[in-house]
């Protein structure tokens, strides 16, 4: 009996779920029957759309063979001025009129051939670029992030996107992933995020957001669209990498016949690391920049364009953290004043312009900040350390797809003016296509006794390449 009464409750129990599930499985088939039944009303309505527009299109279409049929006939006399006849349509008024309607038609069948989705979107591009290369010495005697020996390094996964935002503004974002160097994993970072006036008046533009703030030559410029593989050793150690601040930016074009640009900025930080101003940022603590260009044709070959820039934080609380000294001593950075001066001379000849190309680039920065000293014995004091640093290239481009070129670089340390490091570069670059490049290079460092750093020699080959849309592509610089 109670094997009897245990097979009824598992078939009483087992006719309850099959029936529940049945259930389930007939309300999901409803609610797909009603999704069906309305993505067919979408479509006979939009077939109806389509029917009434290709009614409209064949309407026009016979009313213009009707005109140009009309326009090839003789035209009757004048009835004489007494009679009150209506006067037939001038031919040039036909011709007007029958070149209206075909205007009218063509937008019609150009609105038809639109797929709504892809107007909208706006244009992505995926930039990667990867650098081998070989040190003589570690890390350690050379200040670097990387390994000493044989390194690789995917120094850029860069994903750009643009679009228009209205008639009134564009925007676009960078965002770039690399390799940490300890760990091997990823670290993704939005590099640029702004938005940019296109139609102020009195020649203004306003950028606002996270963007590259226009200081020097090649601050504001892409680790890969540099005329070379590393970013010259003053912009790293002055600038600190790229110029990058979340800020607003206001550019000038002044109304004369010769051209010259303004630009003023404020941001937050300026640089790859933003100031640590506690829990209350004031005015002072904020980053001034600014940048005056202008552009000259020397000859109809060659072009001259020169620019200054200046860059001040009154107060940057602290930037870097303390940084300990070679002596032992700890430098606190309050406060951060930088001026440069750069120059570019152009040779493109009218003819083969793109095949043959002489560019010679040079920017001199000067650095004056004041620092908080904790010396090695323990004295705290002020310090403010006047410091130079310049890099100056030249560039070649020979033929459509080779360029070779050599660059100097010297600079004097932040904190020590009298440690001073110089380079010596050499490279060719091959760029079969826009989209793809290569170049190897060669660079010598020497750094004195006073930088705590050793010699070292380098070998890069770095590979870049872009698929899709890239916004700022590669620049002659």
């Amino acid at each position: 009996m109670k094997v009897m009464f245990t097979l009824i409750s598992l078939l009483i129990f087992s006719s309850g779920a099959f029936a529940q599930t049945m259930e389930d499985r007939l309300k999901s088939l409803e609610q797909t029957l009603k999704k069906q039944e309305q993505t067919i009303q979408q479509l006979k309505t939009l077939q109806d759309t389509l029917q009434k527009q290709e009614q409209a299109i064949d309407e026009q279409r016979k009313l213009i063979e009707e005109l140009k049929a009309a326009a090839k006939q003789p035209q009757p006399a004048a009835p004489p001025a007494a009679a009150a006849t209506p006067q037939a349509m001038p031919p040039a008024d036909m011709q007007q009129q029958v070149k209206e309607l075909k205007e009218q038609v063509d937008q019609v069948v150009e609105a038809q051939k639109k797929t709504v989705p892809s107007v909208f979107n706006p244009s992505i591009g995926f930039v990667g670029e990867t650098i081998f290369s070989y040190n003589s010495k570690n890390s350690q005697q050379t200040g670097s992030s990387r390994p000493g020996g044989w390194d690789v390094f995917q120094r850029t996964m860069e994903l750009d996107l643009a679009a228009s935002v209205d008639p009134y503004a564009r925007g676009y974002a960078v965002i770039n992933a690399s390799v940490d160097p300890t760990t091997g994993e990823a670290n993704t970072a939005v590099e640029e995020a702004a938005i940019v006036t296109t139609s102020l008046p009195w020649n203004l533009q306003v950028k606002a957001g996270r963007f590259f703030g226009e200081f020097g030559r090649l601050s504001y410029i892409h680790d890969h669209e540099l005329p070379f593989v590393n970013r010259p050793l003053v912009l790293d150690q002055y600038v600190g990498g790229e110029s990058k601040t979340d800020g607003v930016q206001l550019n000038y074009l002044l109304p004369i016949s010769h051209y010259v640009s303004l630009t003023a900025g404020a941001g937050t930080q300026f640089g790859d690391t933003p100031n640590n101003v506690g829990g209350f940022r004031s005015a002072n603590n904020l980053n001034y920049f600014g940048r005056a260009s202008t552009y000259f044709d020397l000859t109809p070959n060659i072009s001259f364009e020169p620019g200054l820039s200046g860059m001040w934080n009154p107060n940057t609380i602290d930037r870097f953290g303390p940084q300990v000294q070679p002596d032992g001593s700890i430098f606190t950075e309050r406060q951060r004043r930088m001026v440069g001066a750069d120059i570019t001379f152009a040779y493109k000849p009218l003819r083969n312009n793109e095949f043959k190309t002489l560019t010679w680039g040079t920017e001199v920065l000067y650095s004056n900040n004041r620092y908080d000293v904790i010396s090695s014995d323990g004295a705290l004091s002020t310090k403010t350390v006047p410091s130079y640093g310049l890099y100056s290239y030249l560039a070649y481009k020979f033929s459509r797809e080779w360029t070779v070129g050599t660059m100097f670089e010297w600079v004097e340390n932040l904190y020590n003016n009298e440690g001073r490091t110089s380079a010596y570069s050499g490279w060719l670059t091959w760029a079969p296509s826009h989209w793809n490049q290569l170049r190897l290079q060669y660079t010598h460092t020497n750094n004195n006794v006073a930088t705590g750093l050793q010699n070292n020699d380098a070998v890069y080959l770095q590979w870049a390449w872009i698929i899709g849309s890239h916004a700022h592509g590669w620049q002659q610089r």
